[in-house]
């Protein structure tokens, strides 16, 4: 038997960490990009809460981060974590590797943030996950942030009220109170008002509708850009993923399938990869 890993899954939420499939925890939020310092604590904690719940055997990690995105800051996650490293990474691969398996087809992941992949024939690409401020349209953040947006274009006579609007209005205190709230709330924040723009659109709210067929608009887009093309499977990821299945061009609606695992289940299989080549074993990416 080989022997044992620890996955990491940290996104700008929660952060799931699984010792060989066998034991599992989550954590708070550990984006190595808007916070590294607090999600360095946050690992070193919970790394060491899983090994001592496991039986207290060390064994390798791999992690797959929410904002690691450049080399230097996988270097500078890995020489802060006192435990031996198999990888670390940002958190999209093993969203993909999760979702689709070994198998071709595209991810959009939508959670607090958003990322697209695509795999064909080994190959993979990734798309977004760049952050709320620069990007991540169709995120949990974005719907919730334009409806804000639109909200505010009512109060100037440019668009309808509808019902999300006028309660988002009396949710966050009129106008001058989402603007209150936009210049301080972070994205995690931000992205709690977005289930409320979704269960809007379901009920066919003008507003709710309008945002979700924005960002549908940018998914199909996006994905043919990336060279997504049916009959190639598709998964919609993410907290509000699968929200934008109602909104999406048929051709591509009907492409849709549930993803085969979770994003912890995809770090799992990359870290079993990884501790198998003692080559990759050694080097963090």
């Amino acid at each position: 038997m080989p022997p044992p890993v620890i996955a990491v899954d940290g996104g700008g939420t929660r952060c799931r960490l699984s010792y060989d499939g066998r034991t599992e925890i989550e954590i708070g939020p550990t984006n190595v990009v808007s916070d590294r310092a607090g999600s360095i604590r946050r690992l070193t904690a919970g790394l060491s809460d899983l090994i001592a719940r496991a039986g207290g055997r060390v064994a390798p990690v791999y992690l797959g981060l929410a904002g690691c995105i450049a080399d230097t800051i996988a270097q500078d996650v890995a020489r802060s974590l006192p435990f031996p490293i198999l990888a670390v990474e940002d958190d999209r691969k093993a969203a993909l590797r999760g979702a689709l398996g070994q198998g071709d087809g595209a991810v959009v992941h939508c959670g607090t943030g958003s990322f697209f992949g695509l795999c064909r024939d080994g190959a993979v690409r990734l798309a977004g996950g760049w952050g709320s401020i620069l990007g991540d349209e169709a995120s949990a953040h974005w719907v919730a942030r334009r409806a804000l947006s639109l909200t505010l274009e009512c109060e100037d006579g440019l668009r309808t009220h509808s019902d999300l609007s006028r309660d988002l209005l009396e949710r966050l205190g009129g106008s001058s109170g989402i603007v209150a709230f936009a210049m301080t709330a972070g994205a995690a924040r931000t992205a709690e008002l977005a289930p409320f723009v979704t269960a809007a659109a379901a009920a066919g709210d003008s507003g709710g509708t309008a945002v979700m067929r924005e960002g549908a608009a940018h998914i199909a887009a996006t994905l043919a850009q990336m060279g997504y093309r049916p009959p190639m499977a598709l998964c919609l990821t993410g907290g509000i993923g699968a929200q934008f299945a109602a909104f999406l061009p048929p051709e591509i609606a009907a492409r849709l399938r549930p993803a085969a695992g979770r994003p912890i289940d995809g770090a799992l299989a990359l870290a079993r990869g990884i501790a198998a080549d003692d080559r990759e074993a050694r080097h963090v990416r």
